[in-house]
């Protein structure tokens, strides 16, 4: 079942990778207490970049959701290609991201073309292959939206170890959001 989670072979060798991964990761948290926006947001990118290139996929974002609208927060681009604008929002109903929420679409989908569900996906102004993500879910248990990654090809490879390292991504995400709020910096405000 190509659109399902399931164990099976990884993107990349598990052990020393991953941990690799779970490094880099920590590297970010490294957002003293006074940071401001610009840090945050830098770091931010920063993880969106690692994400995508350990997971080798094509384009990493965080989305905000907030008064029916879904906000590209961050985005990190696959070489410099603007596929998705900062800033820019959409209908959050009409987005993968909503579905992911809500449990109507699994959180790793290795191939879009084969998901049983796909009738019912979102229309994209691009093709996705595979898909993968999660919320980003906040200290005060709130969502603050998701960390979405995809390919523009099929990926049969992605295994749950993979959906764990978008998992462990996206809590630091939000320690990282939860951090500039503590700092008075609302980041789901987008300009």
């Amino acid at each position: 079942m190509g659109g399902e989670v399931s164990s099976g072979a990884s993107a990349a060798p598990a052990h020393g990778v991953f941990e690799a991964f779970e490094s880099a990761l920590r590297s970010f948290a490294i957002v003293t207490s006074d940071a401001g926006d610009d840090r945050v947001d830098r770091a931010v990118r920063d993880v969106l970049r690692l994400v995508r290139e350990h997971l080798n996929m094509d384009l990493a974002f965080v989305s905000c959701v907030q008064g029916g609208l879904r906000f590209f927060r961050n985005v990190d681009p696959p070489h410099g290609l603007q596929l998705l604008k900062e800033g820019a929002s959409d209908p959050e109903e009409e987005s993968f991201c909503r579905q992911v929420l809500d449990g109507r679409l699994p959180e790793l989908v290795r191939d879009v073309s084969t998901y049983p569900g796909r009738d019912a996906l979102p229309a994209t102004p691009f093709r996705i292959g595979a898909h993968m993500s999660t919320p980003i879910r906040l200290a005060d248990g709130s969502i603050y939206g998701t960390l979405c990654c995809f390919s523009f090809a099929a990926n049969q490879e992605l295994a749950e170890r993979d959906l764990k390292r978008l998992q462990m991504a996206a809590q630091m995400t939000a320690r990282l959001i939860d951090q500039a709020r503590r700092n008075g910096n609302d980041l789901s405000q987008v300009a």
